[in-house]
């Protein structure tokens, strides 16, 4: 560790200890914690989602669109869909709706990763998962500080908990406390190895280290995990809370998975029952059906920052299809047109 970042994680205890936060202090230790029993790092793979820059909000980042999607095109067309409906439902002005509309036109032709309207920019940004786990490969669960819904609900049709990260600013300067600091500090330098990756991706990625050097870390997310003769095989997309997660567990062993996998009777209703089992035990993080293990896992992201921002998709980052037109044609009037 170099003298510049003592001083800096100095600087960060020194800011914690003024602050005099309870709370801040308690999720301090928790991460403490965290880092001694799950010790180890596994990169789970890219992730992408949208930032915006809007003059209006300030010179920084911000995210518009959670950084969860497994491929750029999911990402390109959350942000064809937000500034569709923008153009749709969020202004009477022509001028506006042309230039929203514009650059709408571009992501249906295009695998573009900015376009600007209206003098604010839009980015599909890259970012990378990793889990932590301990000596037994056994993946880091919620800790107790992670926040949890006010009226947790198990409906399947209940409104999931916004995610956190929407209009999280992407500042690298800004860090919680030393664990933070330190976890950046750790990840400054952090690129693919091993022949596990093509030497394509393992390029980009020390190529970034350098294009991209300092780190963002996103709000932790969640996500439901089984636990199989190679390790654990995440099941379903990222929850922002761990609620969120059991939900999608309870959800999975009541009537979905059933339905998706053909289960016969007497197993469709073995899994009922369990998900009531589940369900009964509140906050439960880890459960066991017939032989198979399930787990509540916590994760982290971090996104690459430069000189201009957030990190954009690499050239090995692999999509399964491309643009297309997603959305009816709209006239600067801002009607529809669906033939």
């Amino acid at each position: 560790m170099d003298g510049n970042w003592k001083r800096q994680l100095d600087a960060l205890r020194d800011d914690l200890e003024r602050r005099g936060d309870p709370a801040a202090w308690v999720k301090e230790v928790d991460a403490a914690h965290a880092s001694v029993r799950y010790a180890h790092f596994s990169v789970r793979g890219p992730v992408f989602g949208v930032a915006v820059q809007d003059p209006a909000a300030g010179p920084g980042w911000r995210l518009l669109k959670p950084v969860t999607d497994g491929m750029p095109q999911m990402a390109r067309d959350g942000l064809n869909s937000h500034l569709f409906f923008t153009a749709k439902d969020d202004t009477e002005d022509r001028a506006v709706r042309r230039e929203l509309l514009a650059a709408v036109a571009v992501l249906d032709r295009e695998p573009v990763n900015e376009v600007e309207a209206c003098g604010v920019r839009y980015r599909v940004v890259r970012g990378d998962e990793f889990t932590r786990s301990d000596d037994d490969g056994g993946l880091e669960p919620p800790r107790p500080t992670d926040p949890e819904p006010v009226e947790p609900s198990w409906d399947r049709q209940a409104r999931d908990t916004p995610y956190r990260e929407i209009g999280f600013a992407l500042d690298p300067e800004h860090t919680e406390g030393p664990m933070e600091g330190a976890l950046k500090l750790a990840l400054r330098d952090f690129s693919y190895t091993g022949s596990r990756y093509p030497a394509r991706m393992r390029a980009d990625s020390e190529r970034a280290v350098r294009t991209h050097p300092d780190i963002v870390l996103l709000p932790a997310g969640f996500t439901v995990a089984e636990h199989e003769e190679q390790g654990w095989r995440p099941l379903t997309r990222l929850a922002p809370t761990p609620h969120a997660a059991r939900r999608s567990l309870y959800n999975g062993l009541e009537e979905i998975w059933a339905m998706l996998y053909q289960y016969d009777d007497a197993k469709k209703a073995r899994y009922a029952k369990a998900a009531e089992e589940y369900r009964a035990l509140g906050r439960a993080d880890e459960f066991r059906v017939d032989d198979r293990l399930f787990r509540i896992c916590r994760i982290e992201r971090m996104i690459r920052m430069g000189p201009d921002g957030p990190e954009t998709p690499r050239p090995s980052d692999h999509d399964e299809y491309g643009p297309m037109k997603i959305h009816p044609t709209m006239d600067e009037d801002g009607t529809v047109h669906y033939e």
